[in-house]
């Protein structure tokens, strides 16, 4: 009996495929019109056969309603079908037998965007995602599961001519503060900044400085926010979200007065993009100079930012 079992162990045990994608630029990053090029690599321990082996890069936008905006049913019912931007078909190589060992499969195509469509920057949010994947498959008989692997790479906008700066002079103090009932009971204090410009390019830290002029309690924390502005539109439903990216700490403790604090962030890959508005679509980004007093009271000045490349 322990001699069938064995038998029937060996003949379901999976042979090991070992499938991988290699892209000639290590940082993965194109624009629209480059070559995108590398090797499918494929590595068996014996003699594989196999149906071909073919590879689709695409590039979508996936939309998603927040259910914040218009509820759970109606963020069901108005689902937003994913937009494709890109889709290009190979065949890298038809069916036929693997040796033992690695195999290189050489691939090459132009990127370019579907007819009438525009290939976005890459952009990783919580309501939009702007993603171009490659994927490859090794097709197999009916009797072994075809063999699949993924790969993300990025889309970026070609460079630009630099935009001309917008500085942004600012003051905070008791009396500019909105949405606040009783003003008296506020201590009081003025703060001041310049931000140096409000059309930012991405690849740029955003830079300014704020000064603390005068406090009757202590400043606690200074934090810089960047904040992403997801709206999307579907049919009738409107959905417009914003949610924290990064928080940077300038400053921390007992801060001096007259003291200029320097404000420095980089814009993170990925996670912001350029400024990109669409019928669809928009996506934004603000930045927030927060300010924590010893007693927790917070005190924000928002700015709306335009980031290009």
């Amino acid at each position: 009996m322990s001699q069938y079992n064995t038998i029937g162990f060996l003949l379901v045990t999976p042979m090991a495929i070992d499938l991988e994608i290699l892209l000639k630029r290590p940082n993965k990053v194109y624009h629209n019109g480059d070559t995108i090029s590398g090797v499918v690599t494929v590595e068996t321990p014996t003699d594989v056969k196999h149906e071909g082996v073919f590879m689709t890069i695409e590039g979508t936008v996936d939309l998603q309603i927040s259910t914040q905006n218009v509820g759970a049913f109606d963020t069901l019912y108005n689902s937003i079908k994913p937009i494709q931007l890109m889709m290009i078909s190979l065949e890298i190589t038809r069916s036929g037998k693997f040796t033992r060992g690695l195999t290189e499969i050489p691939f090459e195509a132009t990127i370019q965007p579907l007819l009438n469509k525009v290939l976005y920057e890459s952009y990783h949010g919580v309501f939009i995602n702007i993603q171009y994947l490659i994927k490859a498959v090794i097709k197999r008989n009916f009797l072994n599961k075809d063999i699949y692997r993924t790969m993300e790479f990025v889309i970026e906008n070609k460079p630009t001519l630099d935009l001309p700066s917008k500085p942004d002079r600012f003051v905070i103090n008791q009396n500019t503060l909105t949405n606040v009932n009783d003003k008296c009971s506020i201590p009081k204090f003025h703060i001041s900044g310049t931000i140096d410009s409000v059309v930012c390019p991405i690849t740029q830290p955003f830079l300014g400085e704020v000064t603390i002029e005068h406090s009757d309690i202590p400043i606690k924390s200074i934090d810089v926010q960047l904040v992403r502005v997801e709206i999307c539109t579907c049919s009738e439903v409107f959905s417009k979200d914003a949610t924290e990216i990064q928080n940077i700490q300038v400053a921390e403790g007992n801060i001096s007065t007259g003291i200029s604090i320097p404000i420095y962030m980089m814009f993170p890959r990925l996670f912001s993009c350029c400024t990109t508005k669409t019928a669809i679509f928009k996506i934004e980004f603000e930045v927030n100079v927060s300010i924590i007093f010893i007693d927790d009271h917070l005190v924000i000045e928002n700015f709306p930012i335009t980031l290009f490349r």
